[in-house]
């Protein structure tokens, strides 16, 4: 049996799959192959498509170590190289948030010393950037993959095991029409927009990064005399005014204090989230939503009294838990909860709901594969809201920006609803937004909606979708989980149908071992599993599953194929 292991893409995901990959004592043969010039940085975190003022959303305690922690990489660096990276030195923390390029840096450096450090352990290791694989199709033993190269003709390669680490995937063209810019990346196309009424489609903290993007096109931060960080429009930008734009008008709060590693739940926990799943219930939400609840007022019980907890239901919870933040004007919101968030800080203060709630999300997260079709309809439309609006909280710089540029009178943000329209088709540049209160042409438009839910047919290599190796996922459409060898009636969902090491699932007699780590094929099922802490736990349980395998058979080298194309050799 071919033995031999491919990764394709070299971002995080990638790199901890390699990291746990390494970990065997066997020698494995590993190829990787990165479209991009440079292998190991990742899109989120990529100079060429992020801007210098663009900050990641983890701080840097959260981020699983590879071969050092970030705050033990950054402090080795020389002052020259910080200079560059726009660290301050006397700034670097556990709790620090740094630009994006900063973590594409780290783990460029974390994935060369393992690549390094894998060959001189005994395992073959070839890097293979500039390469970008754009099909892929299943042998009865082994997988195929098209390679292209800028210029050569395409080269064909057969593996034992095959990991799809692609990451998100976006538009090939950003601005689709003059003004309209489907996605914030490449962020260096942002800086071509004019001094002009700018909408951005989203709050969250890419949305945020767009506007920044567009204002230090037109404009400077700085910090007055007394600390607080204004914003002044450069000669001939005065025109230039930005609206924020979502369903409810919100801005994400300021990241909160909060332990690390987590304290244990005691009601909520993994434990009872199994035997729920493994009782067979047919009301598998309610029931989960019980633990949520009862969770919940353990933990903070003038929170839940104050939120009428014992009242509420899954369909009711989100519109309590946003009830009073919508009442208020956004940005006196956003300065109150900062200046809490920075207090909480500077005294080690958890607030135990926001905690709790963060806590759950994970646990939670185990259910969502089990629930039947009604349920998971009702978990996304009701449930799911409120731990990503925990989750997501941005850095507290992100929120400054914010008030700066309000107080600048630049900036404002437009409650849509649920009932607007977006037109980009009637005008020459940018898009009309229409909703209940108003209607404005935004000369330029931006959608910084974020990565989408993708599903089976979105997979972008042919061969698979030709085989018909690519389903979505299924869910029950109800009643009792039917356990032992009878099969309960299911649908199909969304996403892409896999077991539990990541597998496409289908009936062929063909190679089953690729593994779909594609971040956007996964979130009808799981939800939460995004962010480099779900990189690193994919990557432990793929590299497992194929260790376990590998440990079986002979170290083969890569096995050249003819130039033929991919779906022929499988035919063949």
């Amino acid at each position: 049996m071919n033995q031999t292991i491919a990764l394709i893409g070299s971002g995080p995901t990638a790199i901890y799959t390699l990291r746990s990959l390494l970990a065997s004592a066997r020698p494995l043969t590993i190829t990787i192959f990165e479209k991009e010039a440079v292998a190991g940085k990742g899109m989120p975190y990529h100079p060429a498509v992020n801007d210098r003022a663009m900050l990641a959303n983890i701080a840097s305690i959260e981020i699983p170590p590879i071969g050092e922690t970030l705050v033990e990489w950054l402090r080795r660096q020389p002052d020259a190289e910080l200079d560059r990276l726009r660290v301050q030195r006397a700034a670097i923390g556990e709790r620090a948030f740094y630009p994006r390029i900063v973590l594409g840096e780290y783990f460029k450096s974390q994935f060369d010393r393992l690549v390094a450090e894998g060959i001189a352990r005994g395992h073959t290791i070839d890097v293979r950037a500039g390469h970008e694989v754009t099909d892929i199709a299943l042998g009865s033993d082994d997988i195929r993959l098209t390679v292209a190269r800028p210029e050569e003709p395409p080269q064909h390669y057969a593996f034992g095991h095959v990991v799809m680490a692609t990451g998100h995937s976006f538009a090939d063209v950003t601005e689709v029409k003059p003004g309209y810019f489907a996605s914030p990346w490449p962020s260096n196309l942002l800086k071509t927009i004019p001094a002009v009424q700018v909408g951005i489609l989203g709050t969250s903290l890419s949305a945020i990064d767009a506007m920044v993007t567009v204002a230090t096109r037109h404009g400077s931060f700085y910090h007055d005399e007394a600390g607080l960080l204004e914003y002044q429009p450069a000669s001939g930008s005065e025109d230039l005014r930005i609206s924020l734009m979502s369903r409810k008008g919100m801005l994400p709060e300021a990241d909160f204090y909060f332990a690390i590693p987590y304290e244990p739940l005691s009601i909520c926990t993994e434990e009872a989230i199994d035997a729920l799943v493994a009782s067979g219930r047919e009301d598998l939400l309610d029931a989960v939503f019980e633990l949520f609840a009862r969770e919940l007022t353990a933990c903070d019980p003038d929170y839940a009294a104050k939120l009428g907890l014992a009242h509420l239901t899954v369909e009711t919870i989100g519109a309590a838990y946003f009830a009073e933040r919508e009442s208020q004007e956004p940005f006196v919101w956003a300065a109150r909860n900062l200046a809490e968030a920075k207090q909480d800080y500077e005294s080690r203060t958890t607030i135990a709901w926001r905690y709790a709630i963060l806590r759950m999300h994970e646990v939670i997260a185990q259910v969502v594969p089990h629930l039947n079709a009604d349920d998971l309809k009702r978990f996304h439309r009701h449930f799911k809201s409120l731990f990503v609006d925990n989750y997501a909280t941005v850095p507290h710089a992100s929120i400054e920006r914010i008030l700066a540029l309000r107080r600048a009178g630049v900036l404002d943000i437009i409650t849509l609803g649920s009932d607007y329209e977006l037109d980009s088709e009637t005008c020459e540049r940018g898009a009309i937004v229409t909703w209940p209160d108003g209607r404005v042409h935004f000369d330029a438009f931006i959608d910084a909606t974020g990565q989408g839910r993708l599903s089976a047919s979105d997979i972008p290599f042919p061969s698979l979708l030709k085989q018909g190796v690519v389903g979505k996922a299924k869910v029950r459409t109800g009643g009792q989980i039917i356990l032992g060898d009878a099969v309960a009636e299911q649908e199909e969902a969304g996403g892409v149908g896999l077991d539990a090491c990541y597998r496409l699932e289908f009936d062929q007699p063909l190679c089953n071992r690729l593994y779909c780590l594609a971040l956007p094929f996964l979130l009808h099922q799981f939800p939460f599993i995004q962010g480099i802490t779900s990189s690193a736990e994919l990557g432990e349980t793929v590299a497992q599953a194929i260790v376990a395998e590998t440990g079986q058979g002979l170290v083969m080298q890569p096995e050249p194929m003819s130039a033929e194309p991919a779906l022929a050799l499988v035919a063949s």
